[in-house]
């Protein structure tokens, strides 16, 4: 897999309003455009480890996924922003940030209009109840269509066990099915889960998942407790997403039911 970049953000462009954690694009040093997400925002630094955690194994799954970089963000950026509520975002996420590439022009998934195939529909499915993923619904798909193509974008909310205290300790946790499939927006479309779920787990590796893990910077596993055992997190997170890829896979049940 490819290291994931650091850019450096040299001007605030605007604001995503649509997104509830204030989303922006921003110009970086490199002379592109990202959609840049603050770890000062909402859920602040898991939000962040899940976006990196859960994007880069969709691309190891051989999904679309635009570009995730790390972003350095100056505190100086807010000397020039008006907007309050922005200006103080900006100084509460000065260091390292996470982004996406922006692709410009790109459209938002139809459900009406759009029909993928469906394999890619079953492998997104898989990916998305294998992450436990609330936000891939008709109201909010985070799916953009780009070159005739579509892309999977914000992964902010997966893995929301890790927002449960002691979630590092429960064995019991990565068995859970995820009854909220039953919601995604492609599920009527993923006629092929049972063909894919063999293929999909063996893609799922310990190889892999060490590897994506490792990339989590430590600060964002301290996330304000500075007596965080560092290590031990990084640890629980590589169980986790090994044992809920193990069989007998109840999200892939859960699914299958569900449909």
């Amino acid at each position: 897999m490819p290291l994931s970049r650091t850019i450096r953000a040299t001007r605030y462009v605007t604001p995503l309003r649509e997104g509830g954690s204030l989303p922006a694009i921003v110009e970086a040093d490199d002379e592109g455009l990202y959609v840049l997400k603050f770890r000062g925002a909402g859920q602040g630094a898991r939000a962040l480890i899940a976006e990196l955690v859960s994007g880069e194994i969709a691309r190891a799954l051989g999904l679309p996924v635009p570009e995730i970089v790390f972003v350095d963000l100056d505190p100086e950026l807010a000397r020039t922003e008006p907007d309050p509520e922005i200006h103080a975002l900006i100084l509460d996420s000065a260091g390292l940030n996470l982004a996406l590439d922006y692709l410009p022009g790109s459209v938002a998934y139809d459900p009406v209009v759009h029909a993928p195939d469906p394999d890619l529909a079953s492998r997104i499915v898989w990916f998305d109840a294998y992450v436990s993923n609330v936000d891939r619904t008709p109201r909010n798909t985070n799916i953009l269509m780009w070159h005739r193509r579509l892309w999977l974008i914000d992964h902010g909310a997966t893995l929301y066990f890790h927002h449960t205290p002691g979630w590092e300790l429960d064995e019991g946790r990565p068995r859970d099915p995820f009854q909220m499939i039953k919601n995604h927006v492609l599920l009527e479309h993923a006629t092929r889960l049972e063909r894919v779920d063999e293929s999909m787990a063996h893609a799922i590796t310990p190889e892999t998942i060490d590897e994506i893990v490792s990339r989590v910077p430590d600060g964002w596993l301290i996330d304000g407790n500075a007596d965080s055992d560092v290590a031990g997190i990084r640890a629980a997170y590589t169980r986790y997403l090994l044992e809920r890829a193990r069989a007998p896979r109840s999200f892939v049940r859960e699914a299958l039911g569900a449909r």
